[in-house]
């Protein structure tokens, strides 16, 4: 640190009391580029993300902080185009851990039986077949 009385990024104020030299502003710097750049990097991190969630997530007096207006969030592409990127990205192996074990949806085991469908069955069943499955559900 260059601590001479004429170096140029120090200002000193100084005050003249009985031909005496009292500091009364400890001295002053002008802003580095560094420090400048510190603080704009600051900037960006914290404000930045607050700016681009306004439009999608708003503060709320409430637990959470924030109430999510889902009609406010516009997306360029369909579900099945991301769909797509997913396989794809899954095959190539580029998911980390936790992205790519998500279940698949399950078969379709095709159309169900209709409600008449299931009561015609339970009437029809023979007493064996009624006592077989009392037992199933009974856990006996």
């Amino acid at each position: 640190m260059n601590t001479s009385p004429h170096d140029p990024t120090r200002v000193r104020r100084c005050k003249f009391i009985d031909s005496t030299r009292i500091l009364i502003m400890t001295t002053q710097r002008r802003p580095s580029l560094t420090s400048l750049i510190a603080a704009l990097a600051a900037v960006a991190t914290l404000g930045l993300p607050g700016i681009a969630s306004a439009a999608y997530e708003h503060s709320a007096n409430n637990e959470k902080g924030v109430i999510v207006h889902p009609e406010h969030f516009k997306s360029d592409k369909t579900r099945a185009q991301v769909q797509a990127e997913a396989e794809g990205a899954a095959r190539q192996g580029l998911l980390s851990y936790g992205e790519s074990n998500y279940p698949s949806p399950a078969p379709s085991a095709g159309p169900g039986k209709t409600r008449e469908e299931v009561v015609r069955e339970l009437l029809s069943e023979t007493p064996a077949e009624r006592n077989a499955r009392m037992q199933l559900y009974s856990g006996g």
